[in-house]
């Protein structure tokens, strides 16, 4: 079975760097925020075009520690989208906050920025989820947000660009998940936020670590909890950070072979979606001929049973709706095959 990514091979191809990253960890036996992560937090900052990255345990963690750090809290509202796997509305309902779901543009998996503008009077906060590796037009949602600050949600993106400017510089902050499935992914869990105002980093970093943020033990910013990228995991990201380029590369070169259309910098395809009418029977014909097609993501968030007594009972979102029933996930990372990636797209035109 081809698999959607295959981390053993991508894991395999740096063995040699990542074993002397781990050994440099284990040798300096130093494991929570220690030189490591200090070293990846500048990295990643200056790929990101920011002054500043906090590392988190995870990508949700780094959502919902970001809502908090601009305010977000009990009684707040906060736009999103309800087809992106329910990772904001987690980050949002942990708040305490309520999400206000926002329909995508017909026939897309993006959010419509007219609803959102219509929308933005009346929220707190927004999240705009740069959904399978592809950004949002970000001018656009700063227009449409009213001024009301932006949360980017980049744990797809890592790496993409619009008009210069990377995923995660654009809002007030960029929340980044190091799951070892997205494009710079750990060998575990892990996280950050990326932002280029002082202010706002100090509540993270004062909200990442049990709220203490004048002293070790002093527990002042409000809400604070443990949430931490530890130094292996940072070590290892520091390995792996200067090959993302190139991933990204060879990921839109084999979307491009599957539908003929030409990637830019914005979109760095960390998930190769197509939308199908006839969407199961295809994945069904995949799966048959060995191609490990997914669906991403089959339940908009505001049907899952349990937020329901959370959020109430929302009114269905008909290009939410119709985007969960039409979307498709083919295998798409750096080490597929040429002959993977024939097969696969010869497979998928046979099926349309």
């Amino acid at each position: 079975m081809l698999l959607i990514n295959d981390l053993a091979r991508h894991t395999a191809a740096l063995r040699p760097e990542l074993d002397a990253a781990i050994s440099r960890v284990l040798d300096r036996g130093w494991f929570v925020h220690g030189p490591e992560l200090t070293a990846f937090e500048q990295q990643f900052a200056a790929f990101t075009s920011s002054s500043l990255c906090a590392g988190v345990a995870n990508g949700t963690d780094a959502l919902e520690i970001a809502l908090r750090a601009t305010g977000i809290g009990p009684g707040r509202k906060v736009a999103t989208v309800a087809n992106a796997g329910m990772y904001s509305t987690a980050a949002i309902l942990a708040c305490g906050a309520l999400p206000v779901y926002i329909d995508l543009e017909p026939g897309s998996v993006r959010i419509n920025l007219q609803q959102l503008a219509d929308a933005a009077p009346g929220v707190d906060a927004i999240v705009a989820t740069h959904l399978y590796g592809r950004m949002l037009p970000m001018a656009d949602v700063l227009t449409a947000a009213h001024g009301k600050p932006i949360i980017e949600d980049c744990a797809q993106a890592h790496g993409a660009a619009l008009e210069g400017k990377p995923a995660g510089s654009w809002g007030a902050l960029g929340c980044f998940s190091f799951y070892p499935t997205k494009n710079l992914g750990a060998l575990g869990d892990g996280g950050a936020i990326v932002t280029s105002d002082p202010e706002i980093d100090a509540r993270v970093r004062a909200l990442r670590q049990y709220g203490w943020k004048s002293a070790k033990y002093h527990a002042i910013e409000p809400h604070g909890r443990n949430s931490r990228l530890d130094e292996l995991q940072a070590a290892i990201l520091a390995v792996k950070l200067p090959h993302l380029p190139a991933w990204n590369q060879r990921r839109r070169d084999i979307a491009t072979a599957f539908d003929g259309a030409p990637r830019g910098l914005e979109d760095v395809v960390h998930l190769c979606v197509r939308q199908l009418a006839n969407r199961d029977q295809i994945l069904q014909r995949l799966r048959a001929h060995g191609i490990g097609a997914e669906i991403h993501y089959p339940i908009p968030d505001y049907r899952q049973p349990a937020i329901r007594a959370q959020i109430g009972d929302r009114d269905p979102l008909p290009e939410t709706e119709r985007a969960c029933a039409e979307v498709l996930t083919l295998p798409c990372f750096p080490e597929m095959t040429a002959q993977e990636v024939d097969e696969t797209r010869r497979l998928l035109a046979e099926s349309l």
